[in-house]
């Protein structure tokens, strides 16, 4: 009878380490899941804001498609749309520049005069 006491008190003794377990993991886990979200949400902000940060400005007569599509607004299509219009423009006027200033990336197909305004700080033009 003394070895069944015993054997049921280990038993509980078990399950209540096992529950215990159970409830630090938990709180860990969700402290964890905490900190990725508030990671999260910090970038989001930060891209929401179209805040962007570039070394120097980009000229867009000679500046590949990766760093055109850095500029806020700017996707891989219009990037690529803005090379293309360089190249062709090249190929037609030989060495003169395709754009010599922001107004001149309106006649890129997909860019107009909000898009131009919005990213005139960060061009530069030679």
């Amino acid at each position: 009878m003394a070895a069944g006491n015993f054997t049921r008190e280990s038993d509980t003794r078990q399950k209540r380490i096992q529950s215990f377990a159970f409830v630090i993991s938990v709180c860990v886990a969700v402290c964890f899941s905490c900190g990725f979200v508030s990671n999260l949400v910090g970038f989001g902000t930060a891209f929401s804001g179209c805040e962007i940060e570039l070394e120097s400005r980009i000229n867009p007569n000679d500046a590949p498609v990766a760093s055109l599509v850095r500029l806020p607004g700017i996707g891989v299509g219009r990037a690529g749309a803005i090379v293309a219009y360089r190249e062709n423009f090249s190929e037609k006027d030989g060495n003169s520049p395709a754009f010599r200033n922001c107004d001149d990336l309106q006649k890129v197909r997909g860019i107009g005069p909000k898009t131009a305004q919005n990213i005139s700080q960060w061009l530069k033009f030679e």
